[in-house]
C-alpha cells in the first residue's frame, strides 16, 4: 500500500513517519491556538454589530468566489486525468504500477492530487480568514485592558494561518510520496498546480476587492469630505475592512502556501531524478536527495512552533515589532542549527554531505536579506520613504514621481540578492551538473520558507490590527484603547510590507526551481521517444526569442488588466460613497449608510475578473508551446520569471512607500493631516494601493501557475511535435485557444453593465457640496 516505503532503509522509513507526525503537530498547534483565541471576549454590543457586518461580507465573498472557482476545478480535473494518455508513462511509473496499469494509476493520482492541492489551498485561505475575522473584535476588546493581550491575540491569530500553511503543505507532499513512491512526480505536479490555481484566484479576487473599496473610501472620505479613517459615515468603510481579510489574510495565505507547496514539489521531483541518477538506476535508488528536503521542512515546523509561541511583550515595554523580530530570529536559529544537526545524523551514502544544508542556509539568509531590503525601502524609519513624504509638499505629481523612482531602484537590488542566492547554488552544486544546481535552488526555497509560520503570522497581524482599529473607531472606544490599536496598526503596516518582499522572493525561487523540473521532464520525454536531451535554450533562434518576448510581456498584460479592474470598481465605489454622503442625515450621523451596497459592488467587480485572468494564465503557455516548440516554451517561462520578478518588486515597494509616506505625514511631519501635502500623499497612496495589494501580489501565483502548466504540457509538446512541428489539427486547436485568450482580454477590459454608475451617482465631488 505504501509504495513510498519500498526500497527505503530503516532510517528513511522512520524519517517519513516523523515528517508526517510533524505535519500533524503543526496542524494540532494551529487548532489549539484557534481554540484559545475564540475563548477571548468579543466586547460590547456595538463592537459585535460592526464585527458581524465584516464577518458576513467576508464569508459571502469567499462563498461566491468558490462557486466561480469550482467551474475551473472541474474542467481542469478532467483534462489532467486524460493528459497522461497522450505520452508514454515514465520508467518509474511502469516499475511501480506495471505497464498496463501505469496510465490509469498516474491519471488518478494526478487528478486526486490536484483536487487535494486545491482543497488545501482554499482551506488555508478560508480557515485563516475566518480566524482573522474572529480575532478582529477580540483584539479590539483586549486593547481596552492590556497591550500585551491585544498583541497576543493579533499575532497568534496569524499564527493559525501560518501553521496551516506548513502543516498542510508538508502533509500533502508526504502523503503523495507514501502512496506513489518514485512515481510521485506526476502526482506532485497535480498537487502543486491545484494549490497554485486557487492561490491565483484568491490573490486576484481578494486584491481587486480590497483595493477597490480602499481607494474609493480614501478618495471621497479623506480627500473630498475630510473624514477620518474608518468613519461610520463613509459607506465604503465596511467593504474596506472586509477587503483586508479577503485580500491580505486569505489571499496572502494561499499565496505563501502555494510557494511552500511548490518548492517541496520541485525539490521532491528533482530529488527523485538525482537519486535515480546517483544510484545508478531504479534498482539502486538513492533516497537522500528526496528525504532530506522533507526532514528539513519538518525541522522548520518545530522552529515555527517555538518561535511563534515566544512572541509576547509587556504593557510597560509595548514593543510589538521587537517581539515579532525576536520570534523570527529565534526560529531562524533553531531552523539552521536543527538542519545542521540533521546533516550530521542523516548521511548521503555514509558520507556527511554539507551541500543541502548550505543551500538551505542560503535560503534562510535570503529571507532575512529581503526582509531588511523591503523594510529599508518601505519603512518610515529610513530615507526613501521620508524622501517621498517630502516630495508631497509640492503636490501629487512629485509624490508619485518619487515613489516610482524608489520602486524601480528597489527592484534592482532585490533582483541582485536573488541572483546571488542562485549563484550560491551554482557554487555549492555546480560539480553535479545543471539539474543539481536547480535542486539546490529548490532547497534555497525550502530554507527561505522554513520560517513560513513566522512570516504569515507577521503578515496577518497587519490586517487583523487594521480591522481591530476600524472596529474601535466605528464603536467609539475610549482613547486608551484606541492608542493601543493605533500602535498595533502602525506596526502591522510595516509587517505587511516586509512580508510582501519575502512572498515575491519565494515565488521567484519556486518558479526557478520549477524551471529545473521543466528540463528534467522534457529530457525524460525526449529519451522515451528517441530524441536527444535538451541541454540548453538557444535564444538566438527567432522562434525561441519570440517565446522570450511573449513571456516577458505577459506580466505587464496581467498587471494592466488587474489595475484596470481596480480602477473601474473604485470609480463605482467613489460614486456610491458620494451619493450616500448626500443623503440627508448621513453626515449628521442620524442616518446609517448602506454598507451592503459598497460590499456588493466590490464583490461583483472582483468575481467577474477571475475566469478571464485564469484563462490567460493557463492557456498562454499551452499556445506558445504547441505553436513554437518546447524550446520556445522554455524561453517563455524564463521571460515570465524575469519580468514578473522585477515588476512585482517595483509595484510592491513603490506602493508600500506611498502608503507609509502618507502615514509619516499623518504622524505630524511636513504639516500633518488636512494639509495639501497630506492630500497629495493620499493621492499617491491610492495610486500605490492597487500596485502593492493587487497587481504586484497577483504576479506571485501567476509565475508558478505558468511554470506548472509549462511542466505539465512540456512532455505532451515533445510527443506531439516529434516530427518537427505541429500538425494542422494542433494548429487549429491552438488558434481556438488563442481566440479564447483574446476573448478573455477583451472581456476583462469591458465595463460591467450591471455596475455602471447612474447619472445621479456621477455628480460633483462631495467637497463641493457638503
Amino acid at each position: 500500500m505504501f509504495r513510498g516505503l519500498q526500497g527505503l532503509g530503516t532510517f528513511e522509513q522512520i524519517a517519513i513517519w516523523i515528517v508526517l507526525s510533524l505535519a500533524l503537530a503543526g496542524l494540532a498547534y494551529a487548532f489549539w491556538l484557534r481554540q484559545r483565541i475564540l475563548a477571548y471576549e468579543t466586547g460590547n454590543e456595538r463592537m459585535r454589530e460592526v464585527w458581524g457586518w465584516i464577518r458576513a461580507g467576508a464569508n459571502a465573498y469567499l462563498a461566491r468566489q468558490f462557486r466561480t472557482i469550482a467551474i475551473a476545478i472541474v474542467v481542469l480535473s478532467v483534462l489532467l486525468f486524460f493528459s497522461v494518455y497522450i505520452i508514454p508513462p515514465t520508467p518509474e511509473a511502469v516499475e511501480v504500477w506495471g505497464e498496463a496499469n501505469a496510465p490509469l494509476a498516474i491519471g488518478v493520482g494526478r487528478t486526486v492530487a490536484f483536487l487535494l492541492g486545491s482543497l488545501f489551498s482554499y482551506a488555508v485561505g478560508y480557515v485563516g480568514m475566518n480566524v482573522a475575522v474572529a480575532a478582529n473584535v477580540r483584539v479590539a476588546a483586549a486593547s481596552r485592558k492590556s497591550y500585551s493581550k491585544a498583541l497576543e491575540v493579533a499575532y497568534r491569530s496569524g499564527t493559525v494561518t501560518g501553521m496551516l500553511c506548513v502543516g498542510l503543505g508538508l502533509l500533502g507532499g508526504t502523503l503523495i510520496f507514501l502512496f506513489y513512491g518514485i512515481s510521485a512526480p506526476d502526482a506532485l505536479l497535480g498537487f502543486g498546480f491545484g494549490g497554485s490555481l486557487i492561490a491565483l484566484f484568491m490573490r486576484v479576487g481578494g486584491g481587486i476587492y480590497t483595493k477597490a473599496a480602499d481607494v474609493g473610501a480614501d478618495l471621497v472620505g479623506k480627500v473630498e469630505a475630510g473624514l477620518p479613517e474608518d468613519d461610520t459615515r463613509n459607506a465604503a468603510v465596511v467593504a474596506d475592512l472586509v477587503g483586508d481579510n479577503v485580500g491580505d489574510c486569505a489571499g496572502m495565505a494561499a499565496d505563501v502556501f502555494e510557494s511552500f507547496e511548490v518548492t517541496i514539489v520541485a525539490a521532491m521531483i528533482l530529488g527523485i531524478v538525482l537519486g535515480t541518477a546517483a544510484g545508478g538506476g531504479l534498482e539502486a535508488f538513492n533516497p537522500f536527495y528526496l528525504i532530506f528536503p522533507l526532514l528539513a521542512r519538518g525541522v522548520g515546523v518545530v522552529a515555527s512552533i517555538i518561535g511563534t509561541y515566544v512572541v509576547r511583550t509587556t504593557d510597560r515595554e509595548r514593543n510589538a515589532m521587537g517581539a515579532m523580530n525576536r520570534g523570527f530570529y529565534l526560529s531562524a536559529v533553531i531552523a539552521v542549527v536543527g538542519t545542521l544537526l540533521l546533516t550530521f545524523i542523516y548521511r548521503n551514502e555514509g558520507q556527511i554531505d554539507l551541500r543541502p544544508f548550505l543551500a538551505i542556509l542560503v535560503g534562510v539568509l535570503l529571507a532575512i536579506a529581503l526582509d531588511r531590503l523591503t523594510e529599508y525601502f518601505t519603512s518610515t524609519h529610513f530615507a526613501p520613504v521620508r524622501e517621498t513624504s517630502r516630495a508631497s509638499q509640492t503636490g501629487s505629481a512629485t509624490n508619485i514621481l518619487s515613489g516610482l523612482a524608489l520602486g524601480y531602484e528597489s527592484s534592482v537590488y532585490a533582483a541582485l540578492v536573488i541572483a546571488l542566492s542562485i549563484l550560491a547554488s551554482v557554487l555549492i552544486f555546480g560539480s553535479q551538473g545543471f539539474l543539481a544546481i536547480l535542486y539546490g535552488v529548490s532547497l534555497t526555497g525550502i530554507g527561505m520558507l522554513t520560517l513560513t509560520g513566522n512570516t504569515i503570522s507577521m503578515d496577518a497581524f497587519g490586517p487583523i490590527s487594521d480591522n481591530a482599529n476600524g472596529i474601535g473607531e466605528m464603536s467609539g472606544l475610549e482613547p486608551s484603547a484606541r492608542e493601543v490599536m493605533d500602535d498595533l496598526d502602525a506596526t502591522g503596516n510595516t509587517t505587511k510590507a516586509i512580508t510582501k518582499g519575502v512572498a515575491i522572493g519565494s515565488a521567484v525561487i519556486a518558479a526557478v526551481a520549477l524551471y529545473g523540473s521543466f528540463f528534467a521532464d522534457v529530457n525524460r520525454a525526449n529519451v522515451q521517444i528517441g530524441l536527444p536531451e535538451l541541454t540548453g535554450i538557444n535564444i538566438a533562434a527567432p522562434s525561441v526569442f519570440i517565446g522570450l518576448l511573449v513571456g516577458g510581456a505577459l506580466p505587464f498584460l496581467f498587471s494592466a488588466l488587474t489595475i484596470r479592474a481596480v480602477s473601474r470598481a473604485a470609480s463605482q465605489i467613489v460614486n456610491e460613497v458620494r451619493r450616500q454622503l448626500r443623503i440627508p442625515g448621513v453626515m449628521e450621523r442620524t442616518v446609517q449608510p448602506d454598507y451592503a451596497r459598497a460590499v456588493a459592488i466590490s464583490t461583483t467587480a472582483a468575481q467577474r475578473e477571475l475566469l478571464s485572468l485564469g484563462i490567460i494564465a493557463v492557456l498562454s503557455p499551452i499556445v506558445v508551446g504547441f505553436l513554437l516548440g518546447v524550446e520556445s516554451l522554455g524561453a517563455f517561462l524564463a521571460g515570465t520569471i524575469v519580468a514578473g520578478q522585477l515588476l512585482a518588486v517595483f509595484m510592491a515597494n513603490a506602493g508600500g512607500a506611498w502608503d507609509n509616506a502618507k502615514k509619516y505625514i499623518e504622524e505630524g511631519n511636513f504639516g500633518g493631516k488636512h494639509t495639501e501635502a497630506h492630500k497629495a500623499a493620499v493621492v499617491g497612496d491610492t495610486v500605490g494601493d492597487p500596485l502593492k495589494d493587487t497587481s504586484g501580489p497577483a504576479l506571485n501565483p501567476l509565475l508558478k501557475v505558468i511554470n506548472l502548466v509549462g511542466l505539465l504540457v512540456a512532455p505532451i509538446v515533445v510527443a506531439v511535435n516529434r516530427n518537427h512541428g505541429p500538425n494542422l489539427v494542433v494548429v487549429l486547436l491552438m488558434l481556438l485557444l488563442l481566440a479564447a485568450i483574446t476573448w478573455a482580454v477583451l472581456r476583462s477590459k469591458q465595463q460591467a453593465d450591471a455596475l455602471a454608475p447612474t447619472p445621479a451617482e456621477t455628480a460633483a465631488p462631495v467637497g463641493e457640496q457638503v
